[in-house]
């Protein structure tokens, strides 16, 4: 995604973000045989077209931009459902799953990061000048980061990565109202205003409909008379609530 953010205009960068809950949709929908009810799909376009109206601007795309804002959203819905696949199936908490995974991405990260760093940016990360300040910005990221993931796998393992994203489009909103309330209110006018009302609503409405009986239900197939049946999600782990 940050490459997709280098390569891109913001505008196509927020239309890439939002391309992940259709991405997620499908995957539930292929893998899960998830069927969404009427209200769930309008709620969730609605999300969509408010976060749109208040965070698109200028669009513009490239042939490299494009390829990296594709590898990003298939390879973050993937991981997202991932995380709620493998909870579910071998019954594992946030905390074990996310020790089980952090290594593996941190060596990942330490053995091929420097190398794809500079190979986009053509500087070396060690050659950065480091100042007491920086390593402080540096440590408090870090530590930031920690929760955000934690937060993710505990989100996704109790509700869906559907759910996941959609109630990651609250944190876009958030960001715009804090950044309005810290740093003046230029480019705050009505039809941001506005955007984020809609989307609110439509999250609010994801919450309700998505809930209720048959929002969300799993298909599946018995073995003796390969008949398709339904199955409601339970509500006591599938209640979502933004």
């Amino acid at each position: 995604m940050n490459v997709s953010l280098m390569w891109n205009s913001v505008g196509f960068y927020q239309i890439a973000k939002l391309s992940m809950i259709p991405v997620s949709c499908f995957l539930e929908v292929v893998f899960d045989k998830v069927r969404y009810s009427r209200d769930t799909k309008l709620s969730i376009l609605l999300v969509l077209v408010g976060v749109a109206v208040c965070t698109v601007t200028d669009v513009s795309v490239n042939l490299k931009g494009f390829l990296a804002a594709v590898i990003a959203i298939w390879s973050t819905a993937l991981q997202q459902y991932y995380v709620h696949f493998l909870q579910r199936k071998h019954s594992l908490g946030s905390f074990d799953l996310l020790g089980h995974t952090a290594p593996v991405q941190a060596a990942s990260l330490l053995l091929v990061g420097p190398f794809v760093d500079y190979w986009l940016t053509e500087k070396k990360v060690y050659a950065y000048d480091y100042s007491v300040i920086s390593m402080f910005f540096l440590i408090m990221s870090c530590t930031i980061a920690v929760g955000t993931n934690l937060s993710q796998f505990i989100c996704i393992g109790r509700f869906t990565a559907v759910s996941f994203q959609v109630l990651g489009h609250m944190k876009t909103i958030l960001v715009l109202l804090l950044g309005f309330i810290f740093f003046g209110k230029e480019g705050l006018n009505l039809h941001v205003i506005l955007g984020m009302v809609i989307a609110v609503l439509g999250m609010v409405w994801y919450g309700n409909a998505s809930s209720k009986p048959g929002g969300k239900e799993r298909r599946i197939y018995s073995a003796p008379s390969n008949k398709l049946h339904k199955q409601e999600l339970s509500d006591s782990t599938e209640t979502e609530e933004v």
